[in-house]
């Protein structure tokens, strides 16, 4: 199978075995979507936050567990930066010093971490890019497809998808993921869950009722949460978000796992709400507190069909995909 646009190709990734590999001990399927608030270029301080995280995860008897969009170097503050300062702040995969300590912390912990960060290519082509690593190495890598936070971002041409404990799963970032298509094709490609790393809503574009949330709000959050709740589940947050989100999910038949940042990253607040859903749109878990948290589910493959979406589909129509 193949995608007509030569320009995009799909990648499927086949983790062979390895020598020594780490054995997790974790019963069941378990796996948790998390939220903090981001350091904006402090990746030694975020590294510390996805290890205590990811300690905690494994702790709960989780396998993997994901991290949002440039959950290691942060995300925002990146639209300030001039090229070589963005060079500076992104690494080299696998080789970069963060994917070691990722590794690092996959092995401590016995959990797979999902996380993000900038990369930079032997050419200083710089992407937003998303890895799954244990702690043997890096299982699989995904360039976001549309980036749009800097200009001297380039754009990935690959889809994703690789074998994970059994299952087959993929990953879109952000925007990437209001493109249908995308997660259409991902799915086609085999994916049975997603991983959708966010850094997005409370911020304004041409949707109605979109907009920032008063960092006071943020501040206040003690005091009065249920004014910043109200900001937070309103259009400029989750109520937009489902809109869409539980569609992605039920139309491909694939467990959508959303990660999204809470508090402040740079000069913008965004809302968390990190959650899992199933193939069928519902939300099976998500974080409500206004702060850290982790969304803990379990994927279950008996009782779910997944053929009935995928073979109902004639994609090949229109010569959109050709077999």
């Amino acid at each position: 199978m193949h995608l007509a646009n030569e320009d995009l190709e799909p990648a499927i990734f086949t983790i062979p075995p390895r020598a020594s590999r780490i054995t997790y001990n974790h019963p069941g399927n378990g796996g948790c979507s998390v939220q903090f608030e981001n350091a904006s270029g402090d990746k030694e301080k975020n590294l510390a936050t996805i290890r205590r995280l990811s300690g905690e995860a494994a702790g709960r008897g989780c396998h993997a567990i994901a991290f949002h969009e440039c959950s290691i170097t942060g995300y925002t503050f990146a639209s300030k930066l001039s090229r070589s300062e963005l060079l500076s702040v992104s690494e080299s995969i696998p080789e970069g010093p963060s994917i070691k300590a990722l590794i690092e912390i996959a092995s401590n912990s016995k959990i797979i971490v999902l996380a993000g960060l900038f990369e930079r290519d032997s050419d200083d082509k710089i992407y937003n890019t998303y890895v799954c690593v244990d702690g043997n190495g890096v299982l699989a890598s995904f360039r976001k497809i549309h980036p749009f936070i800097s200009e001297y971002l380039s754009p990935g041409n690959e889809y994703v998808v690789f074998d994970l404990l059994g299952w087959k799963a993929g990953i879109l970032i952000c925007y990437d993921n209001n493109v249908t298509e995308n997660v259409r094709a991902t799915a086609l490609l085999g994916a049975e869950i997603i991983f959708m790393p966010h850094v997005t809503m409370c911020t304004p574009s041409t949707r109605p009722g979109a907009g920032f949330v008063d960092h006071q709000l943020w501040q206040n959050r003690e005091r009065d949460p249920t004014s910043l709740r109200a900001e937070f589940d309103g259009l400029k947050g989750r109520a937009w978000l489902m809109k869409w989100l539980p569609a992605r999910a039920y139309d491909s038949a694939v467990y959508a796992v959303f990660s999204n940042p809470i508090g402040m990253d740079d000069d913008q607040l965004k809302n968390g709400c990190s959650m899992v859903l199933d193939p069928f749109g519902d939300v099976v878990a998500e974080c409500r507190e206004l702060g850290e948290a982790m969304a803990v589910a379990e994927g279950k493959k008996a009782g779910v069909v997944w053929a009935y979406y995928r073979k109902g589909a004639r994609v090949q129509v229109g010569g959109y995909l050709d077999e």
